[in-house]
C-alpha cells in the first residue's frame, strides 16, 4: 500500500499532543462542572433545512448522502436530507425543544464534541474540530446576569492553565443592542447588513467596510464613518459606556435600544473589572456574524497570538429555540479546542512529560520467566499504577533504553532466586528492584507497597520551550 496523503483540515495529534489536548479538555470540563453545568452530547447530524437557516456558516455544511442512493434522486430536494452539524448551538436548540418537559430551567449545560465545517483549511481553521460549549437557557426569559457570568467562567478556565504554559487571554465583549440601537439612530434600518459589515473589519479593513455599509446597508458615507467611530471604541472599565453615549449625542443616534444595551454592557464591564481585571475588555467592533445573537457577544484572543483569531466566542440569543408558544432564550460560549491546541503545540507553549501512560516498564529476565514479570505488572496495576512489560527479554541495558525512548521513568527488575553458577559458585538471590532511569538510583522494592512519586504516576502537561513559563506540572 502506498503511503497515504494527509487530508488537509482534519487534525490528528501524536500521542504527546493528545495528552495536551486531553488536559485542556479536562480543565474545561472540570471548570464548567464547578459552576454547575451538566454534560450532554447530541447526535452528529441534523435535518439539513434546520442547519441552513442559521447565518453565513450554513454555506459550509457537509451534506450526507449514501453511495447507494438512487441516481434519479433530485440533489436539490432537501426534504429528509441530513447534514453534519457545523456548531453545537443549533443542535442544542433542538435538544432543548425536544426535552423541555424533562429539563429544569434555567438549564446549564456543557457539551464537548466534534463538529464539521466545509471551509478552506488554514492556520487554526479545520474542517473537523473539537468544540467545548457552555450555555444557559431559560424558559420564557433569562436574567441578564448570566451574560456576565459566562465569560467569567471562561476566564477562570484559561487562568487555571496559565501555570503550565497557557498565554493570557483577552475576552472582547460588546452588546448587539448597542450597535443596533446606534445604527437605527443613524437611520440604518437594515441592521443585519450593518452587523455583517462591521464583523468584517478585521478581515477587510475600515475602507472596505465603509464601502460595504454604503452598498449593502444603505448607509451614507457620513453614517458609515459614524459606525466606524463606534467600532473604534474600547476600554476595560465603564468609561467606554460614557464614550458611546457621547458619540451617540454627537451624531444624533440616541435611542432607547442603545441605552438598554449600554446599561447591560456597563454591568458586564463593571463586574469583570472586579472579578477578572484586565481580562474582559469592551470592544465595540465585535458584532459576530451569526444572525441569532441579540445581546452580549464575545470573542477571545490569546495575547501574543492574536493573528490566530478568536479561540472562544459566543453571545446572547433570544429566539434560537421556540416551539411557537414558548421561547427559550439563552447565552453561550464555544471554545475552539482544536484551534487552541494547534497553537499550543506548534508554538511549543505546552508539552507532555511523556507520550505513553506507563510509569513503569517491568523487565523480562528470560522468556521462560515472563510470567514473573506479568505478576509484578498485575500487582502494580491493581493499585492504580500504569505499567507495561518489556516486549523482549533483551539485555537489561536495551530494556532500559526502550523505557527511556518512551519517556517511562522507572524500570522494574523482578526478583531472581539463588542458584549455583556453572563454575560452582553460589549466586545469592536478589529481591525485586526498581530503577529511576533519570537519576540512576536503584532500590529494593515490593510490588504490593511501592508507589512512584505523584508527579510521575501519570503523564503531566508542563510549559513548553516557547512559553517562557516555569516548570509547574499538571497531571492529566
Amino acid at each position: 500500500m502506498a503511503r497515504p496523503t494527509p487530508l488537509s483540515g482534519f487534525p490528528e495529534w501524536l500521542p504527546a499532543g493528545r495528552v495536551v489536548e486531553q488536559h485542556v479538555l479536562d480543565v474545561l470540563r472540570r471548570t464548567f462542572e464547578l459552576h454547575g453545568f451538566a454534560g450532554i452530547e447530541t447526535r452528529a447530524v441534523e435535518p439539513l433545512d434546520q442547519l441552513l437557516r442559521k447565518g453565513e456558516t450554513s454555506k459550509e455544511v457537509y451534506v450526507l448522502r449514501r453511495l447507494q442512493e438512487e441516481a434519479e434522486a433530485d440533489p436539490g430536494d432537501r426534504a429528509g436530507q441530513l447534514g453534519l452539524h457545523f456548531d453545537l448551538t443549533v443542535p442544542f436548540a433542538r435538544y432543548v425543544l425536544e426535552n423541555a418537559g424533562q429539563l429544569q430551567f434555567p438549564f446549564k449545560r456543557h457539551q464537548i464534541q466534534k463538529v464539521w465545517r466545509g471551509e478552506r483549511p488554514q492556520d487554526g481553521r479545520f474542517r473537523e474540530f473539537v468544540q467545548a460549549d457552555i450555555d444557559v437557557v431559560g424558559q420564557g426569559d433569562l436574567p441578564y446576569h448570566y451574560e456576565v457570568e459566562l465569560p467569567l467562567v471562561i476566564a477562570e478556565a484559561f487562568a487555571a492553565m496559565a501555570p503550565i504554559g497557557m498565554p493570557p487571554v483577552r475576552i472582547l465583549v460588546n452588546n448587539r443592542r448597542v450597535v443596533e440601537g446606534f445604527a437605527l439612530g443613524l437611520g440604518l434600518v437594515d441592521v443585519e447588513a450593518v452587523l455583517r459589515s462591521i464583523d468584517k473589519l478585521d478581515k477587510f479593513g475600515p475602507d472596505a467596510v465603509v464601502e460595504l455599509l454604503v452598498a449593502d446597508a444603505g448607509a451614507t458615507p457620513e453614517s458609515a464613518r459614524a459606525m466606524l467611530e463606534l467600532a473604534a471604541l474600547h476600554g476595560e472599565d465603564t468609561g467606554v459606556v460614557d464614550a458611546v453615549r457621547a458619540l451617540a449625542v454627537e451624531h444624533g443616534a440616541v435611542t432607547e435600544l442603545l441605552e438598554t444595551g449600554l446599561v447591560e454592557l456597563g454591568a458586564l464591564i463593571g463586574a469583570a473589572a472586579r472579578r477578572a481585571p484586565g481580562v474582559i475588555v469592551a470592544d465595540l467592533r465585535i458584532a459576530r456574524g451569526l444572525d441569532y445573537y441579540t445581546g452580549s457577544v464575545y470573542e477571545t484572543l490569546l495575547v501574543g497570538h492574536e493573528q490566530l483569531g478568536s479561540i472562544c466566542s459566543g453571545g446572547r440569543y433570544d429566539a434560537l429555540a421556540s416551539d411557537g408558544t414558548t421561547t427559550y432564550p439563552g447565552v453561550g460560549l464555544s471554545v475552539g479546542v482544536s484551534r487552541l491546541v494547534s497553537r499550543l503545540l506548534s508554538a511549543g507553549l505546552m508539552q507532555a512529560s511523556r507520550s505513553v501512560p506507563s510509569a513503569v516498564v517491568v523487565a523480562v529476565t528470560s522468556e521462560e520467566t515472563r510470567a514473573d514479570s506479568d505478576r509484578v505488572a498485575a500487582a502494580l496495576r491493581s493499585r492504580g499504577i500504569p505499567v507495561e512489560v518489556a516486549p523482549t527479554a533483551a539485555k537489561f541495558g536495551k530494556q532500559i533504553r526502550y523505557a527511556d525512548r518512551r519517556g517511562v521513568p522507572f524500570v522494574w527488575f523482578p526478583a531472581t532466586p539463588g542458584h549455583t553458577g556453572s563454575d560452582g559458585a553460589v549466586v545469592a538471590a536478589t529481591p525485586d528492584q526498581v530503577k529511576d532511569i533519570r537519576s540512576g538510583e536503584q532500590v529494593a522494592a515490593d510490588a504490593g507497597t511501592w508507589q512512584p512519586p505523584a508527579q510521575d504516576l501519570w503523564p503531566t502537561v508542563v510549559p513548553g520551550p516557547g512559553s517562557g513559563a516555569g516548570s509547574t506540572a499538571a497531571t492529566t
